[in-house]
This record gives C-alpha cells, structure tokens and sequence, in this order.
C-alpha cells in the first residue's frame, strides 16, 4: 500500500467519524439512555457498524481500540458491546496478518513509523519465543497490536498459530473494556 491510498484511506476514515459526529451531535442527548435510545432506532445496523468499524480501525490504525470498546459498551451494554468488538478487532487483526504477510515491510513502514519498526522488532528478535510474547501482548491493554498483527504476518508464524493467538488472546483485555466502561451504562 503506497502512500497515496493510506491518506485516502485516512482521509475516508475522518471524513466518515466526522459524518457520524454531525450525525450524533445534531441530536440532543442528554443521557446515556437517550444516546442507547437513538441507537436504537437504526436496529441490527447499529451493532454491525461498530464490529466493522473496530475491524477497519486495526487495518487502518488511527483510532486507538479502546474508543471503540467504550463506544460499544455504553451504547449496547457489555456483552453485547464486547461481541462486536471482539469479532471485530479479530477480524481486523487476521485481516492485518495477511496484508503483513502479502506485502510485506513496504507496507509495515507505510503504515508505522520506522522508529516503531526499530523498537519493536529489536525487543521481538530479542524474546526467546515470538509465539508467547505475542499472545501476553494481546493479554495487556496499550501494547501496539495492530502493528503486532501487520509484523507477525511478516515471520514464520503460521496462520493458524496467529489466529488461535487472537482468538484466545483478544478477548480478556476486550471483556475487561467492556466491564469498565459498561459500568458507566
């Protein structure tokens, strides 16, 4: 992926988020209630936007994760946010492995900084098992995972390793999310 496509694909991303704000602003919410009542109103697409939204924002970070764990969990409560965040950063993370692995560190260092690409393949050749250190790294909040994913494509790892990674791994640092933020519910 060139430059080029990453600021158009950056630039489709703002200009959506923005569309959505003007969307949820123009509307007067002055509860949590009325904003999980508007929502509401859009039924099964509501919960489908977000699992999208969480994929495409690990194959194009520029939101952190966690906004849209928040965002699920407030709307539509724990576990119902937790699922569509959940089937969505996995299906971004699989998604992101393979691109890593189709195109390489081209696309690695068009999406991360070098600098990021240093630091973190260093510490990677450094751990003794690459397999392990990914699977705590999915465990833990604020660890860079979308870049993770794209790098993990670029080793030997098989596929099937990195998926049962993210599916075992993903889900307690999501659930934990959820739980945090759905007490705000």
């Amino acid at each position: 992926m060139n430059k080029k496509i990453r600021v158009l694909a950056i630039a489709g991303f703002v200009i959506l988020l923005a569309l959505l704000a003007k969307l949820l602003l123009s509307h007067k919410f002055n509860s949590v209630e009325s904003l999980q009542l508007y929502m509401e109103r859009f039924g099964v697409a509501a919960p489908l936007f977000l699992t999208a939204f969480q994929a495409f924002q690990v194959v194009v970070p520029v939101v952190p994760g966690y906004f849209g764990c928040a965002a699920g969990a407030i709307m539509f409560g724990t576990m119902t946010g937790f699922w569509c965040n959940y089937i969505g950063i996995s299906a971004g993370s699989i998604i992101a492995y393979f691109l890593g692995k189709k195109y390489g560190i081209d696309l690695v260092l068009t999406m991360f900084s070098e600098e990021m690409y240093g630091k973190w393949s260093d510490r990677i050749r450094k751990s003794r098992s690459y397999g392990l250190f990914l699977f705590i790294a999915t465990l833990l909040p604020l660890f860079p995972d979308d870049f993770l994913c794209y790098f993990s494509g670029m080793t030997r790892m098989s596929s099937r390793k990195f998926i049962w990674i993210i599916i075992l791994g993903k889900p307690w640092c999501i659930l934990a999310y959820s739980i945090a933020f759905g007490l705000i519910r």
